[in-house]
């Protein structure tokens, strides 16, 4: 078990504390709240290409995102100097350095070798990391997420995946491209994604339009004594995409317009 620390009003840092140089621990996250949180799959099989940097991007086309990690204890006391790695597929759903993906399963396509939308940052003194990047994707079988590691030692890695609102998701994968210009259907919400579930509404971020961007925050909270269930795998080497684990049932797995109804926003959102 884990620990993730949340703020009083939500699962989220709250905007003014990035822009506090110096932060007590008492006004950083507004509560003395910590809750435990089961660690999640690290999803498709990790790669680390040690690249130290903060945008990630390498120019693929997508809604920009500024993601703003904070790493903490379990007594939600900031973790400066932990190592956070994020990783995610791009607005068409694809993963740099993997084979065999895409959506036409005859013309399959290869990233070995590419580095894209992968990136390593070394909290602050705030525990606070920072990368640049684009509103992720989606592939058959799973939510919209971005997959983290967070390093705390040699023995305690934090594996998960942050999770973003299913309306907000929807609108961008309908009404934006490159994302618009899929032909297949998104057939994976939060509520059907067995990961998302077991990770709890703790891992969801919170997203909020800026000029030019979304502002996507969340805490990640790290117990220091413990072992990672995934630290012995983390230098597992490169490989397909899982297929997302088991399917969501026929009654869930819908994509029909009454569906997609209840959960696009009814005003237009400005996307940039």
């Amino acid at each position: 078990m884990t620990a993730i620390a949340v703020t009083a009003s939500g699962q989220f840092i709250p905007r003014d504390v990035f822009a506090q140089e110096n932060t007590t621990e008492a006004g950083l996250l507004n509560s003395d709240v910590c809750l435990l949180t089961p660690e999640v799959t690290e999803g498709p099989f990790y790669f680390d290409p040690k690249l130290i940097r903060s945008d990630v991007a390498e120019g693929k086309q997508g809604v920009p995102i500024t993601l703003l990690l904070q790493v903490v204890d379990e007594r939600c006391k900031p973790l400066n100097r932990a190592r956070v790695d994020i990783w995610h597929c791009d607005a068409t759903g694809v993963y740099s350095n993997y084979p065999g993906q895409g959506d036409d399963s005859e013309h399959q396509i290869s990233t070995e070798g590419q580095s894209f939308l992968r990136g390593t940052q070394f909290a602050d003194q705030r525990g606070v990391v920072r990368f640049q990047s684009i509103y992720p994707g989606w592939y058959p079988g799973r939510t919209t997420h971005i997959h983290f590691k967070a390093f705390i030692d040699s023995r305690n890695v934090l594996t998960g995946q942050i999770f973003f609102p299913d309306a907000l998701s929807e609108y961008i994968y309908q009404y934006v491209p490159p994302y618009s210009s899929r032909k297949q259907s998104r057939d994976t919400l939060n509520s059907d994604d067995s990961i998302a579930t077991e990770a709890t509404r703790a891992s969801y971020a919170n997203v909020k339009e800026e000029t030019g961007h979304y502002l996507v925050s969340m805490i990640i909270g790290a117990n220091p004594n413990n072992i990672s269930h995934y630290a012995e795998g983390m230098r597992r080497p490169a490989g397909p995409p899982p297929a997302g684990g088991p399917r969501p049932s026929t009654s869930k797995n819908r994509t029909s317009q009454d569906r997609l109804d209840a959960i696009v926003p009814r005003t237009r959102l400005r996307t940039h």
